[in-house]
């Protein structure tokens, strides 16, 4: 098909312009990257908050990399609008970076992915070589089971009016080492010409290297054990820090002693992992092997832990307030920090939120105070803090997230306004050796 394969091309044989449907935390970067690659941009979401938001100049999303690079109003090649038909019409490749969850029975939710395709196909007319490209991820098999049916449904073929491929995004919210510039990407397309064409589109968002991989399966693959082989590192450490407190080890004088080897990869326990990835992708994978018949177990099992981490430090804190004497029902407990990850605004899948509500219900009285969220982000039971400094009357104060703010705040001052000075650093993040010295009676996950 070489030869012959219809590619949406401007005349210089060059994509001139892109369109991204989907505008959250990955599809605003990526938009923004082709702006400043020198393409002409055309960006969709369904949500016209979303669209008024970024047409004032402003970030709708909570990653705070990005607050200062939103294009203002008027900027040249910038097309934010919330109709997949007109990005459809102006752009010769369209890049579906939309969310891919898991239902409440933790099986994967692809209704964002299948309505994208939906929207694009029906407005893609015939023998115009369009390029549409998943990015969102997803379990190997997905893209071409999503699509392939609705291009047939438009009366559309694949290869000859449309081409599909898959490119996952490997955006990381919060980390400037690894935005959507810079780093490696893979590509797989039905068609190899498709692919290689790709690669050269690519190559002008990122200075990271861009290779064609072959089948759509192998890319989309490839991005979901990435973040299944994390979830399972970060499990191990997880399950670490459970057991070696029962042998009064502590995880961290372990963890720094194994990583004097040259090939110990290093990580830390915590209260659980958040966000859209870690917590959701592995539920994709676990989803496929039991389509084909062959049981995950290592990916079940590190889920499982990951899962019941903050179910874990739950009865940590029960234990912490029984062996001190504050009655659980008479307790004040301050969460500090609520986002899943360390100085970004994004909440989802917080194990903060999976912590609160096992304190909640059993009648602890719990406050949180996060300076990166708004105060409509919690749910009903939880007391917001504005005010660190005006915080008092606790019995025990949980680092949840390691913002710096709330590493750094002042801890002589909130000590002496403390009802019980007890602290729990559930990330490993707190100088426990100036804590002790100020006064407060310290403990931390996978400490003895």
């Amino acid at each position: 098909m070489s030869g012959e394969t219809k590619l949406g091309l401007s005349n210089k044989n060059e994509i001139a312009s892109v369109g991204i449907i989907g505008l959250g935390y990955v599809g605003l970067p990526t938009a923004i990257g082709f702006l400043d690659a020198g393409f002409n941009v055309w960006g969709v979401d369904v949500s016209e908050r979303v669209v008024e938001i970024i047409n004032r100049g402003e970030n709708p999303t909570g990653d705070p990399e990005i607050n200062d690079i939103i294009p203002k109003p008027g900027t040249k090649n910038w097309n934010i609008t919330t109709d997949t038909r007109e990005a459809v019409e102006n752009c010769e490749i369209l890049l579906v970076t939309v969310p891919t969850p898991v239902t409440p029975d933790l099986k994967p939710d692809l209704k964002y992915v299948i309505s994208a395709g939906e929207n694009i196909f029906k407005c893609i007319s015939s023998n115009s070589g369009k390029i549409v490209v998943l990015e969102s991820t997803v379990y190997p098999g997905v893209t071409a089971q999503s699509w392939l049916p609705l291009i047939e449904k438009y009366g559309l073929k694949e290869g000859v009016d449309v081409h599909i491929a898959y490119c996952p995004e490997r955006f990381n919210p919060g980390d400037e080492a690894n935005g959507v510039r810079k780093v490696a990407r893979v590509i797989g397309s039905l068609n190899k010409e498709v692919g290689e064409k790709l690669v050269s589109i690519y190559s002008k968002l990122t200075v990271g290297r861009v290779d064609y991989v072959g089948k759509i399966e192998v890319a989309e693959a490839a991005k979901v054990i990435e973040n299944v082989q994390r979830d399972i590192n970060i499990a191990l450490v997880n399950e670490l820090a459970r057991i070696f407190p029962a042998l009064n080890i502590d995880i961290e004088d372990v963890l720094n002693a194994a990583a004097t080897k040259w090939n110990f990869h290093g990580y830390t326990p915590g209260v659980g992992v958040g966000g859209h990835c870690i917590p959701v992708d592995p539920y994709y994978m676990i989803q496929r092997a039991e389509q084909v018949g062959i049981p995950a177990e290592l990916i079940s099992a590190a889920r499982a832990v990951n899962r019941t981490m903050p179910l874990h430090v739950f009865s940590v804190l029960k234990e912490i307030l029984y062996t001190n004497e504050v009655p659980a029902n008479n307790s004040n407990v301050l969460l500090l920090g609520w986002s899943y990850k360390a100085e970004v605004r994004d909440h989802r899948e917080t194990p903060a939120e999976h912590l609160a509500l096992a304190l909640n219900e059993s009648n602890v009285n719990i406050s949180v105070w996060d300076p990166h969220l708004e105060n409509d982000v919690y749910p009903e039971y939880v007391n917001v803090i504005d005010d660190i400094n005006a915080a008092e009357g606790f019995d025990l104060v949980v680092l949840v997230t390691g913002h710096s703010a709330c590493i750094d705040i002042d801890w002589g001052n909130l000590f002496t306004r403390m009802r019980k000075p007890l602290i729990y650093d559930g990330r490993r993040v707190l100088d426990i050796k100036k804590l002790d010295e100020i006064g407060w009676k310290t403990y931390a996950i996978g400490k003895p």
